[in-house]
């Protein structure tokens, strides 16, 4: 038995499964999880001291390797300061002006805790500044596990959305219409029917959870020619594009400019940060400046 055996029996004592998120319980390539204590650049050691080449670079953020020395010491030049204030700081300004320097669609931006939370939160924002509920996402494309995007296509292109999950409410899966990825035909059909009563489309702009399928020509500018036509918001979900297939993310290399952008970790170097951010007369509806309760 290696030290990782050992730990994963330890783990499931009072962590449900052993692992803090389904995908690292190795269900699906069976054996179990692999307890790592360390990394540098492309390589990783598990606690038996077995050396590894990553190539999953902490599920996309270490786009740098792991500890790189100038994002170490960024980390240990701050850290001796608090970890947490629960106030504005100096900081959070540079990296908003950064982040909107570097991804010119997104004029404000709003700090999170998470990709997850980002996309929530801007569909959440796209809801309230339309006043309408439905919205459209795409199979194989992923946006975290919030309960409106746990939801899978029913037998038809109208039909209700259908939850992946317990505790996914019918009713809230029903707002939520999924469509194919690359099907530009089957969207223009949903917004001909119900294109007033949609919030806006989230799509990852390279769909990733379903290996890497990139956008047909066109497919992204049809997309932002029929929300134009319609009021719908486009979110581009960059979780895993921004910063890597461009500086300026998908959005750079395809050309198109969407009205809300979600980021993840990339932009805290892995730690646990997220933001979303677009048009400012959109983000102007976020509390304390509008109506939509949003707390970063």
């Amino acid at each position: 038995m290696t030290i990782s055996d050992d730990l994963f029996q330890q783990a499931r004592k009072h962590i449900p499964g052993g692992v803090n998120s389904p995908v690292r319980a190795f269900k699906g390539v069976g054996g179990n999880p692999i307890f790592f204590k360390r990394a540098l650049g492309s390589y990783l050691w598990d606690e038996d001291d077995k050396q590894y080449i990553d190539y999953v670079g902490s599920w996309g953020p270490m786009i740098l390797g792991h500890a790189d020395p100038e994002v170490i010491e960024a980390v240990k030049a701050v850290v001796d300061n608090s970890l947490s204030f629960g106030a504005p700081t100096r900081l959070e300004i540079e990296l908003a002006d950064l982040v909107c320097e570097l991804v010119p669609s997104i004029e404000k931006v709003r700090m999170v805790s998470s990709g997850t939370e980002a996309t929530m939160s801007a569909i959440r924002l796209a809801r309230g500044f339309t006043g309408r509920d439905k919205i459209i996402k795409f199979e194989g494309c992923y946006h975290g596990h919030s309960d409106s995007l746990l939801v899978k296509a029913g037998s038809g292109a109208l039909t209700l959305g259908v939850p992946t999950s317990p505790g996914v409410p019918a009713d809230l899966a029903s707002l939520t219409i999924t469509l194919s990825f690359n099907d530009l035909a089957q969207v223009e059909q949903v917004f001909s029917d119900i294109g007033d009563q949609i919030a806006c489309v989230i799509i990852e702009p390279v769909a990733g959870n379903m290996n890497c399928v990139p956008a047909l020509p066109d497919f992204h500018a049809g997309l932002r020619q029929l929300c134009n036509k319609h009021g719908t918001v486009l979110i581009f979900d960059e979780v895993m594009t921004g910063f890597r297939v461009a500086l300026g993310g998908a959005q750079a290399y395809y050309g198109i400019q969407p009205d809300l952008t979600t980021l993840g970790k990339v932009i805290g170097g892995g730690m646990p940060v997220g933001a979303f951010g677009g048009r400012a007369d959109i983000m102007d509806h976020i509390a304390p400046d509008g109506p939509v309760y949003q707390a970063g």
